[in-house]
């Protein structure tokens, strides 16, 4: 067992991690923020939602409720969220266990590496402050960005905005 997994670590088991939105079930993953704009580059076509967020931040739990129901209004329209964790390593399975009493039962990131890398890569005006929130177009165009927290009608503003464009 521990060979296979040493040996899909190694080789991604034919997935690379761009290929995460389209991976079906719960899982976490870890990721660069190269993965995460790899990953979004790929849902061209999609209006893709990303949020930075962790067990631990208090406003990222109580807005998650609402990104998940937008998600499950709009899917058929196009949209797809991407989820990062920026929980630490050893809360990965708390982590889990929180997407899974949410009702996210497809895969998602969890950051890796250095934080300031990770931070200046994925959005040179994020601050690093959580939650984090990105809406890329069909076009894979940033149209939004916002830190902390937000109420549904700000999520589906926006989310409509990059729908209608």
């Amino acid at each position: 067992y521990t060979a296979i997994l040493l040996t899909c670590l190694l080789l991604g088991c034919g997935n690379s991690a761009t290929d995460l939105p389209e991976e079906k079930g719960l899982s976490i993953r870890p990721a660069t923020a190269e993965q995460v704009l790899g990953a979004i580059q790929k849902a061209k076509g999609h209006v893709v939602l990303v949020n930075v967020w962790a067990t631990w931040c208090q406003p990222c739990v109580e807005e998650f409720p609402d990104i998940v129901s937008l998600l499950q209004t709009y899917k058929d329209r196009g949209l797809k969220i991407i989820f990062v964790s920026a929980d630490f390593e050893d809360q990965t399975e708390s982590a889990k266990a929180f997407l899974s009493k949410q009702g996210v039962d497809f895969a998602t990131y969890q950051k890796s590496g250095k934080d300031m890398a990770f931070i200046n890569t994925l959005d040179e005006k994020w601050s690093g402050a959580l939650p984090a929130t990105w809406i890329y177009n069909s076009a894979s165009k940033k149209t939004h960005f916002w830190e902390g927290k937000k109420d549904r009608a700000y999520f589906e503003r926006a989310i409509l905005e990059a729908l209608e464009e």
